[in-house]
């Protein structure tokens, strides 16, 4: 939202549109970027200079879907309400586990038309060869991690079973997958998430299309919003604006 100057393009269309009600979506550090000047600018724009009565949350998705996924959401109304995104009713955090979202091995993954056999092979039950890491990858993020945490600093690859919740899913993720690698035993390298997967982990229903390539799809999703998080603030914004 904030890149470069695409915030102010926001700001132009909400001040050409004059709608009703608006809902914005960023990273957390937002708040703390430059010291907290550009959320201060953001937030002096939408009220001092567009006139809209705004409230904002950090909000984690994996109320909604297996993924730890930290954003700051800021809606506006342009008339004065009640509305507060802390009267809304949030599920639990981490009930929702990989589980939910992994194709399933056991003869119970559905068959999608526009799927058909590219991230899944319904004869074999089995997810497609190409998403298993190569042994020169897997081998490679193995000796990053080690020398990281030999320098004492965090950085590594996040290895996760259907029991878990994974990392954030970022639109880096088709390089090597490394936040989110499924372990699928210790006689098999881990595997990536395929696009399906990653389309389920943001809260997309199987009938929504995948048309474009892997990379593609591994880029959109992982800058996509979670779509149940925003139908949830979606519906409490409605009573305010009817």
């Amino acid at each position: 939202m904030t890149q470069g100057t695409l915030f102010f393009d926001v700001a132009r269309i909400i001040k050409t549109k004059q709608p009703k009600a608006f809902v914005l979506e960023n990273v957390k550090n937002l708040k703390s970027h430059d010291k907290g000047n550009t959320f201060n600018v953001i937030i002096k724009t939408l009220t001092e200079q567009l006139g809209y009565h705004i409230d904002y949350k950090v909000i984690d998705g994996q109320s909604w879907v297996p993924q730890h996924r930290e954003r700051i959401v800021i809606v506006g109304f342009k008339e004065p309400t009640l509305f507060s995104l802390d009267n809304i009713v949030y599920p639990p955090k981490g009930e929702i586990k990989l589980s939910h979202i992994l194709h399933r091995t056991n003869g119970n993954e559905p068959y999608l038309d526009h799927d058909q056999d590219k991230y899944f092979n319904h004869k074999k039950n089995m997810i497609q060869d190409k998403y298993t890491l190569t042994d020169h990858l897997w081998d490679y993020l193995q000796r990053y991690a080690e020398k990281h945490k030999a320098a004492g600093n965090g950085f590594g690859f996040g290895l996760v079973t259907e029991d878990d919740i994974a990392r954030t899913l970022s639109a880096r993720y088709y390089k090597d997958g490394s936040e989110i690698l499924v372990f699928q035993g210790k006689r098999k390298n881990p595997r990536r998430l395929t696009p399906r997967e990653c389309a389920r982990l943001m809260g997309y229903p199987d009938d929504f299309i995948i048309p474009v390539s892997d990379t593609r799809a591994y880029k959109q999703f992982g800058n996509s919003v979670i779509v149940p998080l925003f139908h949830t603030i979606a519906d409490a914004i409605k009573p305010y604006i009817k």
